[in-house]
C-alpha cells in the first residue's frame, strides 16, 4: 500500500487527505496520480467507487494557481447527478485551499443563475457536455486557459451521443492542455477517442485482486414475460431486498414497472431521463436516504448512484451488451459488502445471456424459479421518510442547522435522523418513519437557525 505522503502534493491537499482519513492509495490512484501529476496525458479504466475522482481532483488542485482568476480546469461527466457527485468530492479536497472557486454547470437547470455566476471566471468547472458547450459558445465560459480536461466515464458519455459536444468543446479550449480520461469499460470507440484528444497516454488498468473482489452472488432465471410482474414482487419479498436498484432497458418500462410495484404495496420510485430534473433529484435523494425501498431506473438514470450498501440488483430486462451487465451487477457488493444480482431471461432473451457468458468465460449460474401467483397487496415500507424544507444553501442553511433543529427543540434522537441533503434553494431530511410526523409538527412549529421555513413531506 502507497501513502498519499509520498507524492509531491501540496500541503493543503495533504491536510485534506488526512482530515478525509485517506492514508494509503487504491490501485488506480497508486498508477494513475504519479503520471498525472508529472504532466501526462492518461487513459485508465477505472469502476465507480475505485477512487478515480479523488485522482483526477488532486491532479488538477495541485496544477490550480488560485491567484489567477481564470478556468484552468474542466471536469466533463456524462449526468448531472455524476457531476454533482464529483463536485463535492472534489470541493472535500480542496477545503484547505483558500478561494478556489468551483462551478457545476449541467443542463436541466436555469441558465440564469449560471450565468451570474460565471461572471467572475471560476477555476475549476464540473458539467455535462451539453451544457458547457453552450456556455463556450456564449462566450461565458473562457477556455483558454484551461491546463487541464477530465473526460470522466467517457464510455458513457459516447453511449449518450455527447461525442460530436466534446469535440467541439476541444476545439474551444486552449490548444496545449492535460487530457484525462476514465472509463470503466474500453471498447474501440474509447481507443478511437483516446488517438485523438490524447498525446502519448499513459495507459492504466487496474483489475482488484482475487482477494479484493466484490462478493457478489449472481442467479439468472428463465421466466415467462407474462410472469416477470409476479417473479419481481416474489424476489423483492425475500432476503437481501431492503433496498433494491431495478433495471429495465425502456423507460415506458420503467414507468410500468414502478407502477406494478407500487400497486403491490411496495415502496418503489422510477427514474429515467424524460423525468423533470427536480423530480430527479428528489428520486434519487429519497432512495439514497432509504425513504424508498425500490428504485427501477434505466441504465443512463442510474449513473449518478452512488449507494455503498446495496444488497441486490435486478434486471428485468437482461441488458442489451455484456458491458452494460458488468456495469450493473457492479452496483452490488461495493466497499466490502456482500451483493446478490438477480438476472430476469426470458426464452427470447437467450441470446443476450449467451454473450454475458462468453465474456464472463464462465457458465452462468441459472437457478430454476418456482413463480407463485400474486397475493394481492402486502405494504412493503421503507424504514425512513422524507422531509422538504423550503431552504437551501442560498439560505445559508447547512446539514447541521437542521440536525441542530431536530435534536434541540423538535426532541428527536441523533439515530432517529438519517442523511441529510442540501441543494441551492431547498433541503432534505429522512427520519425514521414512525416519527416522521412528529419531526414534521416540530419542524412547522419551531425554527431552523432562527427562521420560519416551509416543511412538508415527500411522497
Amino acid at each position: 500500500m502507497t501513502a498519499f505522503s509520498t507524492l509531491p502534493l501540496k500541503p493543503a491537499l495533504l491536510a485534506s487527505l488526512e482530515t478525509l482519513g485517506y492514508a494509503t492509495m487504491t490501485p488506480v490512484q497508486a498508477q494513475s496520480l504519479p503520471p498525472m501529476l508529472e504532466g501526462h496525458d492518461v487513459i485508465a479504466q477505472a469502476q465507480t467507487g475505485s477512487g478515480k475522482t479523488a485522482a483526477f481532483g488532486l491532479s488538477l488542485l495541485q496544477s490550480i494557481d488560485v491567484d489567477t482568476i481564470r478556468l484552468q480546469a474542466l471536469v466533463l461527466c456524462p449526468t448531472r447527478e455524476l457531476a454533482d457527485q464529483v463536485s463535492k468530492a472534489i470541493r472535500k479536497l480542496a477545503a484547505n485551499i483558500p478561494n478556489v472557486k468551483l462551478l457545476t454547470l449541467c443542463g436541466g437547470m436555469p441558465l440564469g443563475p449560471q450565468l451570474a455566476s460565471l461572471t467572475h471566471d471560476p477555476h475549476i468547472v464540473v458539467g455535462t457536455p451539453g451544457r458547457v458547450q453552450e456556455h463556450l459558445k456564449r462566450e461565458s465560459l473562457h477556455g483558454g486557459g484551461i491546463k487541464v480536461l477530465v473526460l470522466d466515464e467517457a464510455d458513457r458519455m459516447l453511449d449518450m451521443g455527447f461525442t460530436e459536444a466534446i469535440d467541439d468543446i476541444i476545439g474551444r479550449i486552449a490548444k496545449h492542455h492535460q487530457t484525462l480520461l476514465f472509463s470503466a469499460t474500453y471498447p474501440d470507440e474509447i481507443r478511437t477517442v483516446s488517438q485523438r484528444v490524447q498525446k502519448h497516454p499513459v495507459e492504466v488498468t487496474v483489475d482488484a485482486p482475487v482477494h479484493q473482489q466484490p462478493a457478489i452472488e449472481q442467479r439468472f432465471h428463465e421466466v415467462e414475460p407474462a410472469q416477470k410482474p409476479d417473479a419481481l414482487a416474489q424476489l423483492l419479498s425475500g432476503a437481501h431486498a431492503e433496498h433494491a436498484l431495478v433495471f429495465c432497458n425502456m423507460r415506458r418500462e420503467v414507468d410500468a414497472v414502478a407502477q406494478e410495484l407500487d400497486r403491490r404495496g411496495f415502496s418503489a420510485l422510477a427514474l429515467h431521463g424524460d423525468m423533470e430534473q427536480r423530480d430527479r433529484d428528489e428520486v434519487l435523494v429519497r432512495f439514497a436516504n432509504r425513504s424508498c425501498a425500490v428504485l427501477v431506473a434505466t441504465d443512463v438514470a442510474a449513473r449518478g448512484l452512488d449507494i455503498v450498501a446495496l444488497p441486490l440488483v435486478v434486471s428485468y430486462d437482461i441488458a442489451h451488451d455484456p458491458e452494460t451487465h458488468t456495469h450493473r451487477i457492479g452496483r452490488t457488493g461495493r466497499a466490502g459488502q456482500t451483493g446478490l444480482a438477480i438476472t430476469l431471461c426470458t426464452p427470447r432473451e437467450r441470446p443476450k445471456a449467451a454473450n454475458i457468458e462468453e465474456l464472463a468465460g464462465t457458465p452462468l449460474p441459472w437457478r430454476p424459479l418456482k413463480v407463485a401467483p400474486s397475493r394481492g397487496k402486502t405494504l412493503h415500507l421503507a424504514p425512513m421518510k422524507t422531509l422538504v424544507i423550503d431552504a437551501g444553501r442560498q439560505d445559508k442553511l447547512r446539514p447541521g442547522d437542521i440536525l441542530g433543529a431536530l435534536t434541540g427543540d423538535a426532541g428527536l434522537d441523533a439515530k432517529d435522523i438519517g442523511k441529510i441533503d442540501v441543494f441551492a434553494t431547498r433541503a432534505y431530511v429522512a427520519i425514521s418513519r414512525a416519527l416522521a410526523n412528529k419531526a414534521l409538527e416540530r419542524l412547522r412549529a419551531g425554527k431552523i437557525k432562527g427562521r420560519n421555513f416551509r416543511v412538508r413531506p415527500l411522497g
